[in-house]
């Protein structure tokens, strides 16, 4: 099982990100999938979750800024990310859920400054 998230880098405020996760070794389409992050010293956080049937859910932080999207096509989730603040500077981790197994990715970094 592999979960590979790409397309971190650094960016300015104001800017926009579209992050991937590339998912292998599991049935992408049964998962219920998601992004979280975690910010230096804070614990990971839920950033956003989407389930088998597209129906999403947001952190009150995000919402109205970061979309989530799945394409089971290509087994792949992902994050679309727009008008970025300061505090959005984290890893961010693509997690997979098919009961009872839970899958993490290796995470990628997001920087946001001027």
């Amino acid at each position: 099982v592999q979960l590979v998230e790409s397309g971190g880098g650094l960016v300015q405020p104001g800017g926009s990100l579209r992050l991937s996760c590339a998912a292998s070794g599991f049935t992408f389409s049964r998962a219920a999938m998601s992004w979280y992050r975690q910010a230096p010293g804070k614990e990971r956080e839920l950033v956003g979750a989407i389930g088998t049937t597209s129906s999403t859910t947001y952190a009150d932080s995000v919402k109205g800024r970061f979309t989530i999207s799945r394409d089971n096509g290509k087994n792949s989730l992902y994050l679309q990310m727009n008008s970025l603040k300061s505090e959005d500077t984290a890893v961010y981790y693509c997690r997979g859920f098919l009961n009872p197994r839970v899958y993490w990715g290796q995470g990628t970094q997001v920087t946001v400054s001027s």
